[in-house]
Order: structure tokens, then C-alpha cells, then sequence
């Protein structure tokens, strides 16, 4: 299973349709959505959404989505609950 790139700041940009936190556009976070989506089509998307950050978007994206991946929550996520105690 490959850990969608949703790194929970979740707002598009209105020229472009990127998503500020995961650089997704509306259709490609459907795709990650759809259950019969491969496991081939998610990796080389995230290739492709990470090719659409540069300097320290980059370095924060891959962050959070490694944080993701080893603990099951986001950075973002973490953060809010942090607060809320």
C-alpha cells in the first residue's frame, strides 16, 4: 500500500489547482481516492508531485510525508493535536 501524499494542508491554488502542501491538482487527489488505482500510477504520481516543488516546500513535503509514513499522521496533523491538548 503507498501512503497517500496528503500531508493535511489541504488548500489549492486558484490559477493552478496545486494543492499548497502535496502539489496535487483536484483530479489526481481523485485518482489517489479511486480504490482501483495501482500501486505503479501512485508511485510514479508521486514522483511527478514532487518534480512540482523546489528548495524548502520540497524538503517540508518529504518530511511530513516520511512522518506520515512511519507514524500514520501528518506533521500538520501531530501539530493540531499538540494544541488541542
Amino acid at each position: 500500500m503507498i501512503v497517500s501524499p496528503c500531508i493535511s494542508i489541504c488548500k489549492s491554488d486558484p490559477v493552478t489547482d496545486f494543492c499548497y502542501g502535496c502539489a496535487r491538482n483536484s483530479e489526481e487527489k481523485l485518482q489517489w481516492k479511486d480504490k482501483n488505482t495501482s500501486d505503479n500510477w501512485k508511485l510514479k504520481n508521486l514522483t511527478e508531485i514532487k518534480s512540482r516543488m523546489k528548495g524548502w516546500k520540497l524538503e517540508s513535503f518529504e518530511k511530513s510525508y516520511n512522518y506520515k509514513c512511519k507514524h500514520g499522521i501528518s506533521l500538520e496533523k501531530k501539530r493540531k493535536m499538540e494544541l488541542n491538548d
